[in-house]
């Protein structure tokens, strides 16, 4: 059998390691599997440097797209998709999350009949104004088989029409729904145990477990709009004076603290020692600082998701998440770009206990659960 895996960004390049390492342990001699790089993040340190730390396996292409608005980024890799797709004649094309990789790939799948296997499928923010909720909507409703990583997820799926009823033939129009539990999980066990080993990062910012805060701001309605990127800085000045931050800087968000208008709060940011503004950080870096970190400040739906795998609080800065179950258990806190708000939240989460949180995103093997209905059940299809 012949899978074409489509990755874009970063935290798809490490969900595709899951699948891989399962596909190389169990199916080595019944799988091709075709890796496509859109080349949707560019910077070495987003995406490159990650195949070599994770030992994914090198992409077969890469269309090297890069950034631009939707439309014209959406339309490359469509284009460049479709051409690989109908050189390849794979069986199935696997899709991750909700970017603009995930849309392309679906449209180009679905245009010449390809399956299209959606991996984090079920996913709703309930907000259309995020181009993500587009992306995850589509793919869904595209899609031939569907794993999702929580109840929630599945159910968002039956509520929006489709059937559980595993009834052949099995296609765009009678998709087959799983509950299948979290490959993120899967790969946070794994590589907890490597960055245990391999990681520096917390020695060389001479950092003590369980006295940092780890934050990450990346997305544009924070980072894009003045006063919400101000609000979050003024409420990690505060906090800096009671824990110390460990702040790894997107690209993006570097940029935009540079242009900060309110040149008295940019010079107390980058002034503060309290206050530790990094490069971006492996993805092994990442996950030592996550589980070693007293509780997280971000806005990333992968990093709020890892804090709760590793039992740590999450100051979730957007208004609303896919990842519902986390505020069900009060172990996260919806607090948008408000000042306010995010310092109660600190003030609530700093006295918790170090606890084990529910257990709501499977039994770290949903990679092998994934592979099994693909390949050793293909028949069913």
């Amino acid at each position: 059998m012949k899978i074409i895996t489509v990755i874009g960004a970063r935290p798809q390049i490490i969900k595709a390691a899951a699948i891989s390492r399962e596909i190389l342990k169990n199916y080595s001699n019944k799988i091709e599997e075709i890796i496509v790089h859109t080349g949707q993040h560019y910077d070495q340190n987003m995406s490159e440097f990650f195949f070599d730390e994770l030992n994914i396996p090198r992409p077969n292409y890469n269309l090297n797209v890069g950034s631009s608005s939707h439309g014209v980024q959406s339309g490359k890799m469509i284009e460049g998709i479709e051409e690989i797709i109908i050189k390849e004649s794979p069986q199935f094309i696997l899709l991750y999350g909700d970017t603009n990789s995930t849309l392309a790939g679906a449209v180009a799948a679905s245009k010449i009949n390809v399956p299209i296997v959606h991996i984090e499928a079920g996913l709703r923010s309930y907000n259309r104004k995020m181009p993500e909720e587009i992306n995850r909507i589509v793919c869904d409703h595209l899609s031939t088989l569907l794993f999702s990583p929580t109840l929630t997820g599945y159910n968002n799926l039956i509520k929006e029409g489709f059937s559980v009823k595993k009834e052949k033939p099995f296609t765009p129009d009678n998709p087959w729904v799983f509950h299948c539990g979290d490959i993120m999980y899967d790969n946070s066990l794994h590589f907890a145990k490597i960055s245990a080993k391999k990681s520096t990062i917390l020695s060389k910012y001479n950092l003590v477990p369980n006295k940092f805060i780890l934050s990450t701001i990346h997305r544009d309605h924070n980072t894009d709009v003045q006063e919400n990127l101000e609000s979050i800085f003024k409420a990690l000045l505060t906090i800096s004076k009671e824990y110390k931050i460990v702040l790894p800087l997107h690209p993006r968000t570097k940029n935009k603290l540079n242009e900060m208008e309110d040149k008295d709060l940019y010079n107390s940011i980058i002034s503060n020692e309290n206050l530790l503004l990094i490069p971006p950080t492996s993805f092994l870096d990442i996950i030592e600082l996550e589980k070693s970190s007293k509780m997280v400040v971000t806005d990333s739906g992968g990093v709020q998701k890892e804090a709760y795998f590793f039992n740590k609080p999450c100051i979730i800065l957007r208004p609303e998440t896919e990842w519902l179950e986390i505020l069900e258990t009060g172990k996260a806190k919806l607090t948008s770009a408000n000042y306010s708000d995010i310092i109660e939240a600190f003030n609530n989460f700093k006295s918790s206990k170090e606890e084990e949180f529910p257990k709501i995103f499977g039994n770290g093997k949903a990679s092998q659960f994934i592979c099994n209905k693909l390949f050793s059940n293909n028949k069913e299809l």
